[in-house]
């Protein structure tokens, strides 16, 4: 179990865990992932007994996260099943809006790199849904946009991670404001935000720049 006291998530230890489920993982290291789950443990606050992964996609991460963080069951929801097989997590579909739990089922909520494709009609409905369900914090990787051309960079990088998945790549990009705003109007707070994490370096971090990327702790009201 990892803990985020004494070391780092380090790439190969995330791809032993998705390489059995992605082909892709069995040549080519997952530094993204182990770089957005290292940022995530750094603002953890568990053990959390159950966890909900939303917008899991194929839900690997959440296999990681099952894995690697102090939590005893990971549950994974999607409104498309592309989740792949083998999984040790619970998975199942939901229509984008309403959970299809009870109040109160979970301890704690993930949000990788999923709010920027919700429809911005349905984003604090949705998050409202999450404190439902949820007791405690709800954590969310995602971007944060400066100006237009973080719009484009950002676009970039969403067709680049998710076409080979068959991902969703619409997407509204929110700024720190509007951040701000969502969770308050969802009955959240941000508490933390971790520090800016190193995704991409050189050239590649020049015309993306690592500030795109965010981890925040959302705790409830």
């Amino acid at each position: 179990m990892y803990d985020n006291r004494t070391r780092r998530i380090d790439p190969k230890t995330v791809q032993d865990i998705l390489s059995p489920h992605l082909a892709l993982y069995r040549k080519k290291l997952p530094t993204y992932q182990a770089t957005m789950l290292d940022s995530m443990s750094s603002i953890w606050t568990g053990p959390h007994s159950r966890l909900l992964d939303i917008g899991g996609g194929t839900g690997v991460i959440a296999e990681a996260i099952s894995r690697l963080f102090s939590v005893r069951e990971v549950h994974s929801v999607d409104v498309v099943d592309r989740f792949c097989r083998g999984l040790s997590v619970t998975t199942s579909q939901f229509d984008g809006t309403t959970l299809p739990f009870e109040d109160k089922s979970f301890d704690a909520a993930t949000l990788n790199n999923v709010m920027h494709h919700v429809p911005l009609a349905v984003r604090t409905s949705l998050l409202r849904d999450v404190r439902r369900v949820v007791k405690g914090p709800l954590y969310i990787k995602d971007h944060e946009r400066r100006s237009g051309a973080d719009d484009l960079r950002l676009q970039a990088l969403d067709a680049i991670g998710n076409i080979p998945f068959s991902g969703m790549v619409w997407a509204r990009y929110l700024g720190r404001a509007e951040w701000e705003q969502l969770a308050s109007s969802s009955g959240y707070r941000i508490a933390r935000r971790a520090a800016p994490a190193r995704y991409r370096s050189g050239a590649y971090a020049m015309l993306f720049p690592n500030r795109l990327e965010i981890t925040m702790r959302l705790d409830p009201l």
